[in-house]
């Protein structure tokens, strides 16, 4: 699809694919919302979260879990996506359905307190790359005062272009650099799109160039390469210093004929499109249909969670 094989695992294709289709499902029967970014950054997503992050669904609120933030917000579907492909208790799939909906925990953007594992409000662009900066540096004050026994956790975000071209990302990066913040890791969205059209009708900063003279650790990859992605983040969580991982990605990655285009960005797919995406990627279920085999990796994903949990009450 599209050029390239993202994994050799087929199995974490699929997890991936599952994220794809709940998203564009979910936004086309509000008729509304951001499908291109949860597709574009499903693949990222599903390495982070199958091999590496540490969070316990079933405990939500576990002091020393790793923080997932979600600065680009508008792609609140790739967090109500994993949260359902977790099984985070409060979110079963009649919210995935009513996304968007009055009396549902699945607003268009991310809001703190309505659902179990949102860690922070975001949406107005770059502050959950901002939040996620204090977030950790709590975890640095916090280790230094109590021992790394008891607090040792990483903080992740998925920031967009639209996040690292607002005022305050500049301020977020540049502290974080200075302290030397090694445990925050943020995944650029590196697809050059924005709602407008491409990002080059305002913006040709060198992104890499501004993160590396801000003190931090820099990697490029393909970010539908599942090997990659995973190479990246095993390098990130060595350095010494905060880590930009830049994802190049391509937004609506699967619909054959809107990925790479702004059209996929704020607006529905339309249900010819989605059918035509259903078709080229090989999903034959029916909408918001998980099939029992790829919910079953997505649960056996936090196992690795629960044990830490186990080690950490003991601490």
């Amino acid at each position: 699809m599209q050029g390239h094989i993202r994994s050799n695992d087929n199995m974490s294709s699929k997890m991936a694919d599952a994220i794809r289709f709940l998203s564009m499902d979910a936004v086309q029967a509000a008729n509304s919302g951001h499908p291109g970014m949860p597709m574009g950054m499903a693949d990222v997503a599903t390495v982070l979260f199958k091999d590496f992050i540490n969070i316990c669904p079933d405990k939500p609120d576990w002091p020393d879990r790793d923080r997932f933030v979600l600065s680009a917000g508008h792609g609140s579907m790739l967090l109500y996506s994993l949260h359902y492909l977790l099984g985070y208790k409060d979110m079963p799939i009649e919210n995935i359905k009513n996304f968007r909906q009055l009396n549902y925990n699945t607003a268009g953007h991310p809001e703190f307190g309505h659902a179990d594992g949102i860690e922070t409000t975001t949406g107005p662009l770059g502050q959950g790359l901002a939040t996620a900066v204090g977030m950790a540096l709590s975890e640095k004050l916090m280790a230094s005062r109590f021992g790394n026994n008891l607090v040792d956790h990483f903080t992740y975000v998925i920031a967009g272009d639209g996040c690292l071209q607002e005022g305050i990302s500049h301020e977020a990066i540049e502290f974080s650099g200075h302290l030397k913040l090694s445990k925050l890791i943020v995944f650029w969205d590196d697809n050059k799109i924005s709602i407008d059209g491409s990002t080059d009708l305002s913006n040709s900063s060198n992104q890499i160039n501004r993160f590396k003279a801000a003190g931090w650790h820099t990697q490029i990859i393909d970010g539908h390469n599942h090997d990659d992605i995973q190479k990246a983040i095993m390098n990130a969580k060595k350095s010494r210093k905060p880590s930009l991982i830049a994802c190049k990605t391509k937004i609506g990655y699967g619909a054959p004929n809107l990925a790479g285009t702004a059209k996929t960005h704020g607006a529905p797919l339309g249900a010819d499109e989605i059918a035509a995406t259903r078709k080229a990627l090989g999903w034959s279920n029916n909408p918001f249909e998980i099939p029992t085999e790829i919910l079953t990796e997505w649960k056996k994903t936090t196992q690795r969670s629960k044990e830490l949990f186990k080690v950490g009450k003991k601490n």
